[in-house]
This record gives C-alpha cells, sequence and structure tokens, in this order.
C-alpha cells in the first residue's frame, strides 16, 4: 500500500487539519477542534475496510467532521470558551476607551498592542462574539439592501462533496438512484416516479425519508 493509501493516523493528520480549518473562529479553539478530528481519524482507521471500494479519505472526512461537530451538538449552542470570552469582554473594554479617546475604531493592529493578545487570537473572539448576520439590511430609507457573504474556502467545499458520495455509498441502489433523478437531473417528482416505476405519493414519502437520514448524517 502506498503511502497515500495508508489508513495509519499519522500517515492522514493532514486531512483533521482540512476539517478542522473550517470550523476556525465559531467559538471552540483549533486546538479542540483538532483533538475531537484526531479521535474521528482514529475511529475511521479502526472501522475502515477496504472491500468497500472507497478510498480511506473519502471514508475518513465524515467520520472526522461527526467527532468535530459532535463539540457543537453537546453544547446545544456553539459553545465558546472562557479564554475567548474574557478576550471578547477585554476587546470590547479597550475598543470603547479607544472610540472616546480618538474618535474612531482601533485597527487590527492597534487592539493587539492594547490588550497584548495575537491577532489571530483577536479575530477568533471577535468572530466568536458577534450576533448572527441577517442577509439583509435596511438603511434610513426603509430600503433593503443584500450583503454581500465571503465565498467558503475550496477545501470546505471538498469535505461537503467527500461527505455527501460517503452518505449516499450508504443508500440502496434504488434510493441513490431517486436521488440523483431528483437532485442531479432536477427531474420532478411525477418523472421520477415514471422512471422508477412508483407513484408520485411513494416517491414523495420516500424522499422525506431520505432527506431526513441525509440531513442526520450530514449535520
Amino acid at each position: 500500500m502506498n503511502r497515500s493509501d495508508s489508513t495509519a493516523p499519522e500517515d492522514n493528520l493532514g486531512l483533521v487539519h482540512l476539517c478542522a480549518n473550517r470550523f476556525r473562529g465559531r467559538g471552540i479553539e483549533y486546538d479542540d477542534l483538532y483533538s475531537a478530528g484526531c479521535i474521528g481519524l482514529v475511529k475511521a482507521s479502526r472501522a475502515f475496510d477496504e472491500e468497500r471500494g472507497v478510498k480511506f479519505s473519502t471514508y475518513a472526512v465524515p467520520v472526522i467532521l461527526g467527532e468535530i461537530k459532535r463539540l457543537f451538538r453537546d453544547g446545544g449552542t456553539v459553545k465558546v470558551s472562557r479564554t475567548l470570552k474574557e478576550l471578547a469582554l477585554k476587546l470590547s473594554r479597550e475598543s470603547e476607551i479607544f472610540r472616546r479617546r480618538q474618535g474612531r475604531e482601533p485597527t487590527l493592529e492597534e487592539l493587539s498592542e492594547l490588550t497584548g493578545a495575537p491577532k489571530e487570537d483577536i479575530i477568533e473572539a471577535l468572530n466568536a462574539s458577534q450576533p448572527a448576520l441577517s442577509l439583509t439590511v435596511s438603511d434610513d430609507d426603509d430600503n433593503s439592501t443584500q450583503t454581500d457573504l465571503p465565498v467558503p474556502p475550496p477545501d470546505e467545499e471538498i469535505t461537503d462533496k467527500l461527505s455527501l458520495r460517503q452518505v449516499l455509498n450508504e443508500l440502496s441502489p434504488e434510493d441513490r438512484l431517486l436521488i440523483e433523478l431528483r437532485y442531479y437531473k432536477g427531474l420532478t417528482q411525477t418523472k421520477t416516479a415514471e422512471a422508477l416505476g412508483m407513484t408520485q405519493v411513494q416517491v414523495s414519502r420516500r424522499e422525506k425519508k431520505l432527506l431526513t437520514f441525509l440531513r442526520s448524517r450530514l449535520i
């Protein structure tokens, strides 16, 4: 077996970093994300079966993501560490003092000088303390405008595709075909029913069950 195909955890730590980086700035420190990902990697290494006909990375990524997401699910909400909370409060106090003295918002470099914290930690603390972002904003004339959001990094798209592929492999051939016809080929439920020899009602019911299953495995 080539090193690139190895299932040994120490040979696949890059997958853990790839997955953990997706969750930076969401309220859990990177070391905790990485530790959870390593647990997932070990579990994947132990459970992987070469007879399934998929690459180890394809199998491991959803398991790693599952362990990382468990950190968020266990708390019910995004968990913010005490260190980040304390830094966020300190940033709020120092920013208020700076605004009163200078009449403007401090820069990232200035916040780092005022608090003695690294810029990376400041960014993470600010992200963790921000409220949910609305996709529309109203101005003084009550006109709604769109808010531009950053494009997800390529590694997030890659891991999402790997996760979806792995979960789809768990479905029966008939169920995979139903999902393919509905969401990859864009057929209506009626057309899908004709192709599968089912009724539209049967397709609708089966589709709901499949989406519930996929959602439970991916979220």
